[in-house]
């Protein structure tokens, strides 16, 4: 027997045979969501690519014994965290073919790219203050500073709500829908940050270094208004219809009661 369920301009096809479960995935008009999903992840990895190449090719190359070198992993780390991995994270959850299936789990995926940004921001933060620890520079001195601090602080208390938010047993609706707006505004902030960082390393520099410099900065504008572009697109929104455990508790995933079955229904007499 075959279920299906139009969602959006996406078609659904549950088969129930043999214990049932999702069969395929199919998408009609969407063929411009994936484009620009693909798009999004291509462009997210040619930034990691770039900023490491920078720091390599004019900034001394990596290190991590308090030299001037150990200073290149701060915008590698920074712009793999605070917007690379937050970015796939945001869009996470408008890929089509996770619709089917249950939202708890996509939710720990999303929560788990979130504390490695997180993570990763803060090696990043370290790697600064140790540099200038060991050769006596003064830390928190310009306003790139402290904005960075304040975003990864900020980062820090949203992904602790995000938590509370979102997976705990004790999440309310209200607060998770209060939660997504702020989302996408901090993600905004995160590029405003990494752009900066970028233009204060750069444009002091030779004229090569600029110029490559200046094309990570497009490239970084590029993929946070492809992940900005889908989120803002209702029709790859994921629909509430078809996310049955949207308020579960995380506990209830590893339960052997979960999801819940239908109640069975006993076979009439012959």
């Amino acid at each position: 027997m075959d279920q299906r369920q139009s969602i959006g301009r996406a078609t659904v096809v549950q088969s129930n045979r043999g214990g049932g479960g999702v069969g395929r995935f199919t998408m009609g008009a969407s063929a411009s969501f994936y484009m620009s999903w693909c798009v999004c992840i291509n462009v997210g990895l040619l930034c990691v690519v770039m900023v490491v190449f920078w720091n390599w090719r004019w900034r001394g190359g990596f290190a991590w014994d308090g030299s001037e070198a150990q200073f290149s992993w701060h915008p590698v780390l920074m712009i793999s965290g605070l917007l690379v991995l937050y970015g796939f994270a945001a869009v996470l959850f408008r890929v089509p073919w996770g619709w089917s299936q249950k939202k708890i789990a996509w939710k720990l995926v999303h929560a788990g790219l979130m504390l490695a940004a997180l993570v990763l921001a803060t090696v990043g933060l370290y790697a600064v203050f140790n540099v200038h620890s060991t050769l006596n520079i003064p830390s928190m001195y310009s306003l790139h500073s402290w904005v960075g601090m304040s975003a990864v602080v900020t980062f820090a208390w949203q992904w602790f709500l995000g938590l509370v938010g979102f997976l705990l047993p004790c999440s309310a609706q209200r607060l998770s829908h209060y939660l997504k707006g702020i989302h996408v505004c901090f993600f905004f902030c995160f590029l405003v940050f990494v752009s900066d960082g970028v233009s204060a390393n750069a444009y002091s520099s030779l004229p090569a270094e600029a110029l490559f410099a200046n094309m990570l900065g497009i490239l970084i504008v590029a993929f946070s208004s492809l992940v900005f572009g889908i989120l803002s697109k209702a029709d790859w929104r994921r629909p509430n219809a078809n996310t049955n455990d949207e308020a579960a508790p995380v506990r209830r995933i590893f339960s052997s009661n979960y999801p819940p079955q239908p109640p069975s229904v006993p076979c009439p007499p012959p």
